[in-house]
């Protein structure tokens, strides 16, 4: 199997077509909910919580067989039927019109794989197996989960705003470069663990003067 380039794809406002409409197709709908793009799934018979999807105006319900021009306008497929071979029709039919498909397991017929996530806040950890364990990218998520707090995210998101007002402020970039280091490498993530968030400010600014003329 080819190697895959890990890379977050934004899907906000872009139709994500899903394929069939039991409890796989119900897993990977969850999985993209929280991404905000416009989903439409085909499929003779619906999962409830993929009716009341519908019904709430979260998604699309096409209620029949799918048909080759339901790919018009995507920008991504899951064929999540327990039919195979339309599954590979749908792969083969995607890759026809350069569209990224996953055949869910089916690994030799996907393009993507939608791996396991840690996020907290702007930070996203992302577990991925290229579709031979699931399960074990389950496990390593609930495992780093333990590992992985909150305080992760509130570090990232403090860095981020840093790192807009440095970018404003210091024009040498190979001075920035040491900022950000500094900082990375500070012990800010350990004063928000233990709840000294009124010392990260002064942290921030010793790690700036630190590399300023």
């Amino acid at each position: 199997m080819a190697k895959l380039f890990p890379i977050y794809l934004n899907l906000k406002g872009k139709q994500c077509l899903i394929i069939g409409g039991g409890k796989v197709a119900e897993r990977k709908i969850e999985d993209l909910l929280d991404y905000e793009p416009l989903i439409k799934v085909v499929s003779p018979r619906f999962e409830e919580k993929i009716m009341a999807w519908g019904r709430e105006g979260v998604l699309s319900l096409q209620q029949r067989l799918f048909q080759e021009d339901d790919l018009d306008g995507s920008y991504i497929v899951f064929a999540a039927t327990d039919n195979n071979e339309l599954n590979h029709r749908v792969a083969r039919l995607c890759r026809q019109r350069g569209i990224l498909v996953n055949a869910v397991d089916d690994p030799p017929n996907c393009d993507f794989y939608v791996p396991s996530i840690i996020r907290r806040n702007s930070l996203a950890l992302a577990i991925s197996t290229g579709g031979k364990s699931p399960m074990l990218a389950r496990k390593l998520r609930q495992d780093l989960e333990k590992i992985i707090g909150n305080e992760y995210g509130e570090f990232v998101d403090i860095l981020g705003e840093a790192r807009e007002e440095i970018k404003k402020t210091i024009p040498d970039i190979e001075k920035r470069k040491r900022i950000f280091e500094a900082m990375v490498y500070s012990d800010i993530l350990d004063l928000i663990k233990t709840g000294e968030r009124d010392k990260v400010r002064e942290r921030i600014e010793q790690c700036i003067s630190s590399w300023q003329d």
